[in-house]
């Protein structure tokens, strides 16, 4: 046999993904490309690697055995080029995370400086709703997740990096008392995210323990878009502080006293439980371990 490290590379994203399409999408190839690769490692063995149903590709048996192969010679092909540039004082690769959407005021923070110290590294980062984050985690797609709310039916472990406190917020322009009652809710519209986002599911839960029912509510699909609505009046919403500081300090959001809130939870860094982490995603967890106390207290002071 004679397959080189980007038959299977391609090999293993077409598995992965179940579509020559996909694959290519993230190899950022043309499907002839992909395709070429595919048959070029096919014709190296006897049996079928896969078959073509109805237009769709599905991998056989004995393909799922040579795609577990083939991770873990890319594996061990990625620990000997990790090992020479350990020789020469280097770390280079690229690192994959996908961030919940409010993630993105809390993530940059812990990057910047790993990322300062590794020129080498790329960095590919997905920010989206926690639906979509799950997903990108359980499919392997990415080394870790940044999520404030662990996910049911995962096994994952997790490093907690940071407090995360949800309050209710609101615009000035809006009468409100000086201290609220859960079910003065029903009395103001409310502002809140898309299915599938942490904050959604927090304010839900919140709304649920206090027996309270929306008449009047509006959905929008990023934390951004809801903090601009609330802003302009429309109505009021529950939020994570940590997105807010500059809206509060231009008295452009006020923080609505009200029972039962704070809501808190914990930033926190995950990965599928026991996954083996390459070079730069343990460099990382590594780095994170060591300075999240010290970065927290650097940038995220005036949450507490």
């Amino acid at each position: 046999m004679n397959y080189t490290l980007s038959q299977l590379h391609v090999f293993l994203k077409v598995v992965e993904n179940q579509s020559v399409t996909k694959a290519s999408e993230q190899l950022h190839m043309t499907q002839p490309a992909v395709s070429i690769q595919l048959k070029n490692f096919q014709d190296q063995f006897d049996i079928p690697l896969f078959e073509i149903i109805s237009r769709r590709i599905h991998i056989t048996a004995f393909g799922h055995e040579i795609a577990a192969c083939a991770k873990e010679i890319i594996f061990q092909a990625d620990l000997l080029k990790h090992k020479a540039l350990k020789y020469r004082g280097e770390l280079t690769g690229t690192f994959r995370i996908s961030v919940v959407s409010t993630g993105k005021y809390v993530i940059p923070f812990f990057l910047q400086p790993f990322l300062s110290q590794h020129p080498g590294i790329d960095l590919q980062m997905d920010v989206t709703n926690k639906e979509l984050v799950v997903e990108s985690l359980n499919r392997n797609e990415v080394d870790f997740a940044l999520i404030s709310i662990l996910p049911d039916r995962l096994l994952v472990d997790s490093i907690p990096i940071l407090d995360n406190s949800l309050y209710l917020f609101s615009s000035p322009m809006v009468d409100t008392p000086s201290k609220m009652d859960p079910k003065d809710l029903v009395n103001y519209p409310l502002i809140l995210r898309e299915k599938g986002s942490g904050t959604r599911q927090s304010m839900e839960r919140y709304l649920k323990q206090h027996g309270i029912t929306v008449r009047r509510k509006l959905e929008l699909t990023s934390n951004e878009a809801v903090k601009q609505a609330v802003k302009a009046g429309l109505g009021m919403s529950i939020m994570p502080l940590i997105g807010l500081k500059h809206e509060l300090e231009a008295g452009e959001l006020i923080l609505v006293p009200i029972d039962g809130l704070p809501v808190r939870t914990q930033w926190q860094l995950i990965a599928l439980k026991g996954k083996r982490h390459g070079p730069v995603a343990e460099a990382f967890k590594d780095f994170v371990l060591e300075k999240k106390d010290e970065l927290a207290q650097q940038y995220f002071k005036w949450l507490y």
